[in-house]
């Protein structure tokens, strides 16, 4: 696992980057805000309910929760159901929106 800044996602979103975001948070928390990721919450992906994402393994998959830390278990798991390349977004949405409010 590796990370990625709030900074660095926002350029690869603006620049139309073709992107594998993940959101592994829970669904009222994604209703308040998003930045458009495939919805996953951890709980499920913890039980290997990955059949959505499953043809993303040889991607580069970028996980983010609310703060940081789901987002990170989130991409242990991936890891060891067989993703290659994945990235835990540093903060989260909550870093995220200190930096840039409500704006994908």
């Amino acid at each position: 696992m590796q990370l990625i800044t709030a900074e660095e996602l926002k350029k690869r979103i603006d620049s139309k980057e073709e992107l594998y975001l993940l959101d592994v948070r829970e669904p009222y928390e994604r209703a308040e805000f998003n930045i458009g990721g495939e919805f996953l919450p951890l709980g499920k992906l913890q039980n290997m309910q990955i059949d959505d994402i499953e043809d993303w393994k040889d991607k580069e998959v970028i996980c983010y929760c609310r703060s940081g830390n789901r987002s990170g278990q989130a991409c242990m798991v991936l890891e060891t159901l067989g993703f290659k390349n994945t990235k835990n977004l540093t903060g989260g949405m909550l870093n995220w929106q200190e930096k840039y409010g409500q704006s994908k």
